[in-house]
């Protein structure tokens, strides 16, 4: 469960930061009436209730199977995953794009804007600490791929929303500062009602992004290709197995359901067939311990 217990860390990370970030910012949009500011508040206590939820995400997951459910929860951390994703969406993406057109329609003057640029300015340091202990979990996995190559491939969905909103939090509060600081040069209020436009769009984006790559892992997407790849070399190359005819993989959370058809080498009887085949999968399981459940069809074609 090393995958979770890295994700875990990254999530309480967030969720530090963004409570306190929440609570500077709220302070923040009341004394200076900023429409970005207040955009940025709503979108931070929404990561909070998120990162929650996909704390909730990673204890259901962890019930053991039942007659219901033979292969576990393990999809469960997927399903809130795709609630965080939502939630993105609506609460962060679209109350952000209603604040900056009201804002445009009824602007008003910001009131003690340094207030605002002291808040954002903290809250930017902040969410880069945040970022910075994501991606350090990020890296451990990622290998040499690109970090724009592990999002579209990690089976990892509650690491992938933590990610995903800190780059947006990150992304988020420079417009917000760079519209803040329009405002107080041109004192035109108009900026800062453009900036919680912009910032709702950029949520919007990432909460499609992120939805997507989710949905996928709840519809039942396979082990990450390079994992897929290194488990055919393993069998192909395994003393017990003659031909592998076919690969099935299942993502299930931190668990992976794995089906092989293959040829095995001759045997004399069906019992040391038996037994080659036991060798193969307590091999198989060593190679790759996030295999719960393999299931093995001998056969002589595909």
């Amino acid at each position: 469960m090393s995958g979770q217990a890295d994700s875990v860390k990254s999530i309480f990370y967030a969720l530090g930061a963004n409570s306190a970030i929440a609570i500077a910012k709220s302070v923040a949009a009341f004394i200076t009436g900023s429409g970005s500011m207040m955009a940025e508040s709503v979108h931070s206590f929404a990561d909070c209730g998120n990162q929650l939820l996909l704390l909730l995400g990673i204890k259901q997951a962890k019930k053991p199977p039942s007659p219901d459910f033979p292969l576990g929860y393990g999809k469960e951390v997927y399903f809130w995953s795709f609630i965080v994703a939502l939630m993105l969406f609506c609460m962060g993406g679209l109350f952000s794009v209603y604040e900056g057109i009201h804002k445009l329609q009824h602007p008003e003057p910001l009131s003690y804007p340094l207030v605002a640029v002291g808040v954002l300015v903290f809250a930017i340091l902040a969410e880069g600490v945040s970022l910075y202990t994501c991606v350090r979990e990020v890296n451990k996995t990622r290998g040499s791929q690109s970090l724009w190559q592990w999002f579209r491939q990690s089976r990892q969905s509650e690491l992938l929303v933590v990610f995903g909103e800190d780059i947006a939090a990150l992304l988020g509060l420079a417009f917000a500062l760079v519209a803040v600081l329009l405002t107080m040069l041109t004192g035109d209020p108009v900026y800062d009602a453009l900036g919680s436009i912009v910032i709702g769009v950029l949520l919007i984006v990432i909460a499609f992004l992120l939805g997507r790559e989710v949905k996928a892992l709840l519809i039942g997407e396979g082990v990450e290709l390079r994992t897929r790849t290194q488990m055919r070399e393993f069998l192909e190359s395994h003393q017990e197995v003659a031909e592998l005819f076919n690969l099935l993989t299942l993502q299930l959370g931190d668990d992976v359901m794995v089906a092989v058809k293959a040829r095995m080498e001759e045997t004399e009887s069906s019992h040391e067939l038996i037994a080659a085949i036991n060798r193969c999968e307590v091999d198989f399981k060593k190679r790759f311990p996030q295999v719960l459940w393999l299931f093995f069809e001998p056969d002589i074609k595909d």
